[in-house]
């Protein structure tokens, strides 16, 4: 039947009782898992008896059927039998002696499965080794298993036995309760929040409960930091060029689009070109594939008015015209600030910008939005003195600044490209045309 076939199913006899068999005429079917087939006869003679019926199951080697042979002294040992199995050679009985006795050997330790008084179960090799060390039912019962369905392995009960040795554990532990430390990753960073031993606090102060959004963005950050290996770069622009554009058209711009004209769209049209200028930014990490964007989507931090930040995306932003910008940054900055805000809206960021510069800090060192490899804080606008380099010299003069944090992962953005990136926003935004038509 082939060393890999262990038993068959009967499914139809072809000769009854009695019935006349010629050498190599079949005389029943089987089918097993791997084919079915024929069972020849080896004799001439007569079938006198069948062993099993159709639909039992035959373990290679069993005799299934008794044929009747002509001869001169027919006799029951003499009669010939039907076997599914190979025929063996004679062996010396000292031998078979042996084999019976390892096989009985073998059946006494399998008898019956090793199981604990929680039903876990343990192979015989593993009894041994805990009866040969000493280890109790209360020591198996509670020792981690890295095998099928958590049963304790050899590999788990030596690694046991040797740190058992090296820790000087007692024996027995029947009176003891089993001290299980349970480990957990930042990973948990939320469950850690609500499992936290309790800060002690007097009649006096307020106790707030985080809010779901806030829990989710805690565990996003703390993932970030896990997982990216964060560096920074920072730049100062000259942006009075910006400013003063700014103020000259954006009376007649919110009279002719009925949009606010703010510095952020204006900031945001100069990131979107420098992505276009270094597609390496505009990339994502899984593992270790890099997947290079095709679209530039900015993700664009907005203030909550439960103080939470959201990061609604502005898709293409690259292929939008500085009025454009401005609509897509106004509405998605309104419907995040009323909770208005699609699923789509949040979907599919490739590089994100915050400004921090909103609430007056001059500089932030962002963290990443995962998975994307970089992000962008905006610093505020100051108005400062700062020498002016001219044809005829160098002058002080009153300039507006600002400075920009740029937050990169280390691990596929160096610094030069960090560096040069910023740089490049830096060079768009002092390059900005102070006759420019809106």
């Amino acid at each position: 039947m082939g060393e890999s076939v262990a038993e068959a199913t009967i499914t139809s006899w072809l000769k009854e009782v009695g019935d006349t068999i010629e050498a190599d005429e079949a005389v029943l079917e089987i089918a097993t898992d791997k084919v079915d087939s024929e069972v020849p006869s080896e004799v001439d003679g007569v079938l006198v008896e069948k062993l099993f019926n159709v639909d039992d199951i035959v373990q290679v080697g069993q005799t299934i059927a008794v044929i009747e042979t002509d001869g001169d002294t027919p006799s029951v040992d003499a009669t010939p039998h039907v076997e599914v199995a190979v025929q063996t050679e004679e062996v010396p009985v000292e031998a078979v002696a042996q084999v019976a006795s390892t096989v009985t050997a073998a059946q006494d330790a399998v008898a019956a499965p090793v199981v604990s008084s929680e039903d876990r179960f343990y192979s015989p090799l593993v009894r041994n080794i805990a009866k040969k060390e000493g280890i109790t039912q209360a020591e198996l019962d509670i020792l981690p298993g890295t095998g099928k369905e958590g049963r304790v392995t050899k590999n788990d009960i030596l690694m046991y036995v040797e740190n058992r040795s090296n820790n000087s554990v007692p024996t027995h532990i029947e009176s003891q309760k089993p001290v299980v430390k349970i480990e957990t990753t930042q990973s948990d960073s939320i469950s850690q929040l609500e499992t936290k031993t309790p800060v002690v606090s007097n009649g006096e102060d307020e106790i707030i409960e985080m809010t779901r959004m806030g829990k989710l963005i805690a565990k996003h950050m703390v993932d970030s930091v896990q997982t990216s290996a964060h560096v920074q770069s920072f730049i100062e622009a000259d942006v009075t060029n910006i400013w003063n554009w700014r103020n000259k058209v954006k009376n007649e711009f919110e009279k002719r689009e009925g949009e606010k004209l703010t510095f952020t769209p204006i900031f945001m049209e100069a990131v979107a070109k420098s992505l276009r200028d270094f597609p390496m930014m505009n990339i994502s990490l899984e593992g270790d594939t890099i997947i290079k964007k095709k679209n530039i989507n900015l993700g664009m931090a907005a203030a909550l008015a439960d103080g939470n930040l959201i990061v609604p995306v502005i898709k293409n932003a690259d292929q939008l015209n500085l009025v454009g910008m401005t609509k897509r940054v106004n509405d998605l900055a309104g419907r995040a600030r009323n909770n208005q805000l699609k699923p789509d809206d949040i979907q599919g960021g490739t590089y994100t910008v915050t400004n921090v510069g909103t609430f007056g800090s001059i500089m932030g060192t962002p963290i990443i939005n995962q998975p994307q490899v970089g992000i962008l804080a905006l610093g505020a606008i100051r108005k400062v003195p700062a020498v002016i380099e001219t044809p005829e010299g160098d002058f002080i003069g009153i300039r507006y600044k600002m400075f920009m944090s740029h937050s990169y992962d280390h691990r596929v953005v160096n610094g030069a490209l960090g560096g040069q990136f910023v740089k490049q926003v830096k060079e768009y935004l002092e390059a900005w045309d102070s006759n420019r038509e809106i």
